[in-house]
């Protein structure tokens, strides 16, 4: 293989992030340590408009379309600074659409714990976005591990995202499956909800931990007088 190859695959996969990574389960997921202290993020702005959040006061988030974070994904190391404006991030939600091939759902998991990894060992306050494909990256039916919730502690925060996630009966079906094995995994003390709650979703799962609930941008800037974090939780 020419080096000019070998280099292109290396950072495709952003293998120079994870130089100084832990590795979880079989398959080496890079870790992102819990933080010591849990903050609840006021709110959250995406990525590609994060210069309209007033006073760079949100967590930045990405809950958009992929091609709008393409750029962190392959020039991390430039974000660095310009990510420290704000008090945290969420770690990218790369998708993994449930047709596509389990390679590729397992790659944008890795993905998403190293740039995590990464931005993390840069001093960034880092919050893992946990996103699951179908049923063998959230199940042990394919692997020993349930590979969705790799590299991330237990008995800490994360984040999902509902937005543009759960428009028919079947996708909101696999996100509830996903959800509850999240859940059952990860135990998390809190949990950031992008986008809405319907109770088909989370009913009788309220009381299993605390979430926390923000509208989507759009959302947000069309009702700018709505309180835009709302704890949802039973506990």
């Amino acid at each position: 293989m020419s080096k000019t190859i070998e280099n292109l695959v290396d950072e495709g996969l952003r293998v120079s992030l994870v130089e100084t990574a832990f590795f979880d389960g079989d398959l080496e997921i890079p870790c992102i340590q819990a933080p010591k202290n849990i903050i609840i993020p006021n709110g959250m702005v995406p990525f590609s408009i994060r210069e309209r959040s007033l006073k760079h006061n949100d967590f930045v988030c990405f809950y958009e379309h992929d091609i709008k974070f393409r750029d962190i994904l392959t020039h991390t190391e430039d974000y660095v600074d310009d990510l420290k404006r704000f008090p945290g991030i969420i770690t990218p939600d790369c998708s993994l659409y449930v047709d596509a091939p389990l390679i590729v759902q397992l790659t944008n998991i890795y993905l998403n714990r190293a740039i995590g990894h990464y931005l993390q060992s840069q001093g960034l306050y880092v919050i893992p976005n946990i996103r699951w494909g179908d049923e063998r990256t959230f199940t042990t039916e394919m692997f020993r591990s349930k590979v969705a919730f790799l590299g991330v502690e237990k008995h800490s925060i994360v984040s999902i995202g509902t937005y543009g996630q759960i428009k028919t009966a079947e996708s909101k079906q696999l996100f509830r499956n996903g959800l509850i094995e999240m859940l059952d995994e990860l135990e998390p003390e809190v949990v950031l909800v992008y986008g809405s709650m319907p109770d088909k979703i989370f009913h009788g799962l309220l009381n299993r931990t605390r979430f926390i609930s923000y509208p989507d941008w759009t959302t947000r800037k069309k009702n700018p007088g709505m309180k835009y974090l709302h704890n949802l939780s039973n506990k």
